[in-house]
């Protein structure tokens, strides 16, 4: 093909970042969905029409807390929901996120894994953010998860009201992070099926500390203002 050729060759249309794939037959696992944050994503992700199952270490507390929220959900212990799932939300307090992956990391490979997990401290001052050795949460799940697909999302939505069954919408953004598009795509399509809520990509994993600290101003902001807060980012 000569030079001339190439330039007058038609360019590739310019791909929409917001056509999103149809998500709604995928399974998600959540686990630790025993705990506020799982247990109120794992809520609305049922209430949208998602095929949802709870994960936890004991499989009682698993189907309890399934049968406490309906809406289809599921209860089982923490390996069996990874088997199950086409996608796996990661919602276990920081102190067990290292021990929970390795645990699993066989039941999870081949799994696109959404990293919500935020490593904080806190003393008299209120919240701050730690910084794992790995670089973030979802870095340190990538690297104990090298068969898995690992993402970062959800991180700054209000278990309150997530859980909140009078309401209809949660009015906010999901910060998306991941290495490969079809995959941050599949987690901002998860995020758009719950009403009000729209996934945005923010970058790669390397970018998720930020994204993962950020948790800390949020709870200043709610402490001062007796809020909830989340985010919106403008422009997009």
């Amino acid at each position: 093909m000569t030079s001339q050729d190439n330039a007058s060759a038609p360019k590739p249309a310019t791909r929409d970042p917001w056509d999103l794939p149809d998500v709604s037959g995928l399974v998600v696992g959540v686990l630790g969905g025993t705990g506020d944050q799982g247990r109120g994503l794992a809520y609305r992700l049922a209430r949208a029409g998602q095929k949802v199952i709870i994960g936890s270490r004991a499989v009682e507390r698993a189907e309890t807390a399934a049968r406490e929220l309906g809406l289809g959900i599921e209860g089982a212990e923490n390996a069996e929901c990874a088997r199950r799932s086409d996608v796996v939300i990661v919602a276990v307090p920081w102190d067990g996120h290292a021990k929970t992956l390795e645990a699993l990391r066989s039941d999870l490979a081949g799994k696109l894994v959404v990293d919500c997990v935020n490593p904080l401290g806190f003393d008299k001052k209120g919240a701050y953010a730690l910084k794992p050795a790995e670089g973030s949460a979802a870095e340190q799940a990538a690297a104990l998860l090298p068969e898995s697909r690992v993402t970062a999302a959800f991180h700054h939505l209000s278990a309150v009201l997530l859980q909140d069954e009078s309401i209809e919408e949660i009015d906010t953004d999901v910060m998306v992070l991941g290495e490969d598009r079809a995959d941050t795509d599949l987690v901002q399509a998860l995020a758009a099926r719950i009403p009000g809520m729209r996934g945005v990509f923010s970058g790669r994993l390397r970018n998720a500390h930020q994204v993962e600290s950020l948790v800390a101003n949020l709870i200043s902001v709610n402490r001062r203002y007796k809020a909830h807060a989340g985010l919106r980012v403008t422009d997009v």
